[in-house]
């Protein structure tokens, strides 16, 4: 494995579609930290994630299919919770999961392809926020960072990011079906980047 060259490396090796399909995975991870708060705290509306995050996985092989950035960015934003209206952890990865889809659309419409890189980054940060607050440790910050570094759930964010990165890599043609498929597991999967789940027992 030392040969291969690091992962942001990787990642920005990839393709414009193949970082966007890379980005839309992750984000439709985060969905379920927004859904549970939306239901918990009767605030927002988890439709308006799920129809951007379902119109970005067909914009993905339907190449005819134009979104309309601005209106869906708008919608988006009418939804992002205000950490401050809320006392509850959950507030903090309901809004990342809205920003980080709001960030990845601001990426397509201006082609910044660095901004649909970094939701890798957002997604780890929400993990690395979760892992303090869940901990009750007092450290000092290159403490805090190898802790953060160490945790399970950081662990299981980078193996789910490195995984999705080689299949995105052995797929470079990303046929609708490949496509379809990577969206079916993570839909069925139903466990956030944070480990919640939705699923019904």
């Amino acid at each position: 494995m030392s040969s291969k060259p690091g992962f942001f490396k990787r990642l920005k090796a990839l393709s414009l579609p193949q970082k966007q399909l890379f980005a839309v995975a992750l984000c439709q991870r985060m969905y379920p930290n927004y859904q549970l708060f939306a239901e918990v705290c009767e605030f927002g509306e988890p439709k308006v994630l799920d129809t951007v995050l379902n119109l970005l996985w067909q914009s993905l092989y339907d190449r005819k299919l134009k979104l309309n950035l601005e209106l869906h960015t708008n919608k988006l934003e009418e939804v992002i919770p205000e950490p401050e209206n809320f006392d509850v952890y959950g507030v903090y990865p309901a809004m990342d999961a809205v920003v980080a889809l709001i960030s990845l659309l601001s990426g397509i419409e201006s082609k910044i392809e660095e901004d649909i890189t970094n939701i890798s980054k957002l997604s780890s940060a929400t993990v690395a926020n979760y892992i303090e607050a869940i901990s009750d440790v007092e450290l000092d910050d290159e403490a805090l960072d190898d802790f953060v570094f160490a945790h399970e759930a950081m662990v299981a964010e980078r193996e789910l990011q490195g995984t999705l990165l080689e299949l995105i890599e052995d797929n470079p043609d990303m046929s609708a079906d490949f496509i379809k498929a990577l969206r079916k597991e993570l839909v069925s999967s139903g466990v956030s980047n944070i480990g919640i789940s939705l699923q019904e027992a």
